[in-house]
């Protein structure tokens, strides 16, 4: 495991983290205004002007320079599950910038997701891997990616408050995964030059991938607390590199005697999930800013009563 590939993954999980409280600070300083595409495209032209949204896209910037170093010296495996310490990242910066603290339930269930993936990932040590992926996977992986994230989106127009968050969260992890993959593809093609990455269709599609897990991740902001949309965000894009790093780049994990402690990680992910889930924070909304009259901000919703 290198030092370098995981001081450039914790960096990035930390700008990643920054920046995902700066640009939901700037979802809360504007109200939902209805529902409909029109509607959320408006919202969407009124946030991006917001200096917290700016801030929040230029550290994004940066965690994606971070993020693709990290993946020129290290596995897609190793790097991706790293940036589960961007949750507990959220939580610090965001109770400096919203100047309130999550409940200890809540910092217990973070707590208890971060410790369980870094003992899974820990144990696991993936292995480096091939630079570029195996030769005719991309489609067929692509494919599936591709459905997953449209059947959780459509899941998610059915659903309201923490649950569409959650799952927005998924799905922009699932995108995310994928960008991660293909930007490990570009840098490893970086070795034909220049010229040959322009040419090449890798670049591209990461692109117009990225730019699907943004506008995914926007929406994610938009309809809940950050509390509900960054587990399935980071957990999602974790679980999902690994599967991406051994389907496509021969990255393996470590098995025989040590499933026994990665099993242990999984359940702590899993009590970590169900503990987030029943965090009075989660309907607390603890990541809403308060307005010039010191009251809730206008993406307050009362708690919705819950089913029996």
């Amino acid at each position: 495991m290198s030092a370098l590939t995981v001081v450039l993954a914790l960096l990035a999980a930390l700008s990643n983290a920054s920046a995902s409280v700066l640009q939901r600070r700037a979802a809360t300083d504007e109200s939902g205004g209805g529902s409909g595409a029109r509607q959320a495209l408006r919202w969407l032209g009124r946030v991006l002007r917001r200096p917290h949204w700016l801030a929040g896209a230029g550290l994004l910037g940066l965690s994606t320079g971070l993020q693709a170093a990290g993946l020129a010296v290290g596995s897609l495996s190793l790097v991706q599950p790293l940036l589960a310490s961007e949750l507990l990242f959220t939580l610090a910066v965001g109770s400096v910038v919203f100047h309130s603290r999550p409940d200890r339930r809540t910092w217990l269930a973070f707590a208890a997701l971060a410790f369980g993936l870094a003992l899974f990932l820990g144990v696991a040590a993936p292995s480096a891997g091939n630079a570029t992926a195996t030769p005719g996977l991309w489609l067929p992986v692509g494919g599936t990616l591709a459905g997953v994230v449209v059947l959780v989106v459509v899941v998610a127009r059915t659903v309201r408050g923490a649950s569409r968050a959650a799952l927005l969260g998924l799905a922009s992890a699932v995108s995310f995964a994928a960008t991660a993959a293909l930007m490990k593809e570009v840098m490893g093609r970086l070795g034909q030059g220049p010229a040959a990455v322009l040419t090449q269709w890798p670049l591209y599609v990461t692109l117009a991938t990225g730019a699907v897990s943004f506008l995914l991740l926007q929406s994610a902001f938009r309809a809940g607390s950050l509390t509900a949309s960054q587990p399935a965000l980071t957990l999602g894009d974790a679980v999902t590199s690994v599967i991406l790093g051994w389907v496509l780049f021969q990255e393996e994990i470590g098995l025989g005697v040590r499933v026994l402690p990665e099993v242990l990680g999984v359940a702590l992910i899993g009590a970590g999930s169900i503990g987030l889930a029943s965090a009075p924070t989660v309907s607390g909304a603890w990541d809403t800013a308060p307005d010039e009259r010191g009251g809730p901000g206008p993406d307050h919703r009362e708690p919705a009563p819950q089913r029996p």
